[in-house]
């Protein structure tokens, strides 16, 4: 298998580069937040995935993105293309706080990810990154999905909406008064 590749970034799209190593051209699908230059050296980890009618590489610029990736994949009903879409929504850093502090709305905002699903990745994933607390998961998901969606609405990443909502500390009743306790805390 292949575990890193080292050379010339020949050609890129939004979701893969084609690696130059010593005349051999490797389509790497990697992250939307992986920034390359064509014509310049890149490293890349890579997870090797294969089945009896693909053999796709996945790059990531850091060996711990590599791990983290393959965390996700490790849980049943996660492919590597909805992997990939969770490195879109955040960081490295991002998704450990997100598994850790029981976000399931981090995860349900990637393409092809269910709450089913969402809630599997943390309930599994949790011990494995060092999360102490208790899971609780029967926080009402489609509250906080409302409130970050109108933080969207003002211009917020969903990143920063979600860490707004985090920031409320359980203040604010309904819909309305956490969007408002959030774009104040956005405000700070």
């Amino acid at each position: 298998m292949i575990g890193s590749l080292k050379g010339k970034v020949d050609y890129q799209e939004a979701s893969f580069i084609i690696v130059d190593v010593n005349g051999v051209g490797y389509k790497v699908l990697i992250p939307a937040n992986v920034v390359v230059t064509p014509g310049v050296d890149v490293k890349l980890f890579i997870h090797t995935h294969v089945r009896e009618d693909v053999l796709e590489l996945y790059g990531f610029t850091e060996p711990q993105d590599l791990k983290i990736f393959e965390y996700l994949i490790s849980v049943s009903g996660v492919g590597c293309k909805t992997a990939l879409g969770v490195f879109s929504v955040g960081s490295r850093k991002e998704i450990i706080n997100a598994i850790t502090s029981n976000d399931v709305g981090f995860f349900t905002s990637v393409p092809r990810l269910g709450k089913k699903n969402a809630q599997k990745i943390i309930i599994e994933l949790k011990n494995k990154l060092g999360g102490q607390e208790d899971l609780d998961l029967s926080q009402d998901g489609a509250e906080s999905d409302e409130v970050v969606a109108a933080l969207k609405t003002f211009g917020f990443t969903p990143a920063e909406a979600r860490a707004a909502l985090k920031g409320l500390n359980g203040q604010g009743e309904t819909v309305s008064e956490k969007v408002r306790l959030a774009l104040k805390y956005l405000g700070k």
